[in-house]
Formats: C-alpha cells, structure tokens, sequence
C-alpha cells in the first residue's frame, strides 16, 4: 500500500488521517496471467490501481480479439464506459502476467468523493490524465506509422516484455506478420 499512498501523494496534497481513511477502503486481489478482471456483459463496480503486473482490454473472440488498452504498474483506472452508466461492459481485461491490483468498490469511492475534497480532486486528475493519454493515442494512430508506434511503445521500460507479440500487433493496429517485419527493419 506505500506505493499506492506515495502514489497518490504525488497527485495530490492529502491529510494523513484522510489518506488512512481513503487506503483502509481498498483491498488486494491477485489475478493470475490469463485470468479475467471484468469479462464482456458484466457490469463494472470498482476502481483499480494496479501494484504491480499488467491488464489490457480488449473485445472479440478468438482469433478476432482487439486489444484496446493496456494498463501497467502504478496505473489507476477503471471501465468507466460501465462504471459511471452501470451498462454492461464491451470489453475483457485480462492479466497479461501475474497482476496485483487494489481495488475499492464504487460506493465507497462515492462516499470518499464526498467525505474527501483531496480525494475528489485526486479523482478528477486521474480522469483528466487517462483523457489526455486516451487523445494522444487517437492523435498517434492517425497521424503516426505503425512502425512510429512501436517505436514509441518501446520506449517505455520493461513494457515489451510483458506484452505478448498477437496482442501488442492488435493493440498497434496492424498484423502479427507486419509487427515481424518491423521488428526486423529495426533491428
């Protein structure tokens, strides 16, 4: 949890006595790599921060899985298209390697929001940030090659070891056989 409260501390200044209340409300799961956080239909309830390990969001079946998102290592985020409507969700996430994510359930973090201002502005931050990563993303896959793509994901440490070769392709947007021949140009 200390890195979790360094964590918000960084965002925000928080009396120590709320910042007990706020941790006290939280509690660990452990999800093994392959294992489901949220699967598609169900409805989202809680909000995450991830100690350590690696989620990724995606939709489909099958050969035909999208992955939409990842999520790594001291990331706070939620499936807020579920969360905030209460309407089932699209989207999978799974592990991509043993994960360890502290979580607090909605109403909780609600009667945080309330009984809390640091919090409340803790949570506005976090949102604002995850809206200004969700553009630069949009803007990167209109305006960058694919190849400019992976070249930015990589750099960013340790992230190209933990995600698998199909699902970094579908999170570039291109094919496993295209993200080889990248690999190959680049190397």
């Amino acid at each position: 949890m200390k890195d979790f409260a360094d964590f918000i501390k960084s965002r925000v200044f928080i009396r120590e006595a709320d910042l007990q209340l706020i941790l006290d409300k939280f509690k660990i799961k452990n999800v093994e790599k392959g294992q489901f956080v949220l699967k598609s239909g169900q409805i989202a309830n809680q909000y995450f921060y991830i100690s350590s390990g690696a989620l990724r969001f995606f939709f489909g079946e099958f050969d035909q899985q999208l992955t939409a998102w990842i999520v790594f290592e001291n990331e706070f985020f939620a499936e807020i298209s579920s969360l905030s409507p209460q309407k089932p969700t699209r989207f999978n996430i799974e592990a991509i390697e043993k994960t360890e994510l502290l979580y607090i359930d909605k109403a909780d973090m609600e009667t945080l929001y309330k009984q809390i201002p640091a919090w409340q502005e803790f949570g506005r931050k976090t949102w604002e940030s995850m809206a200004v990563r969700m553009i630069d993303e949009i803007i990167s896959f209109q305006t960058k090659t694919a190849e400019e793509r992976y070249l930015a994901f990589l750099k960013v440490p340790g992230y190209l070891q933990k995600v698998p070769v199909k699902q970094l392709a579908s999170y570039l947007g291109i094919t496993p056989n295209a993200l080889s021949r990248i690999r190959k140009k680049i190397r």
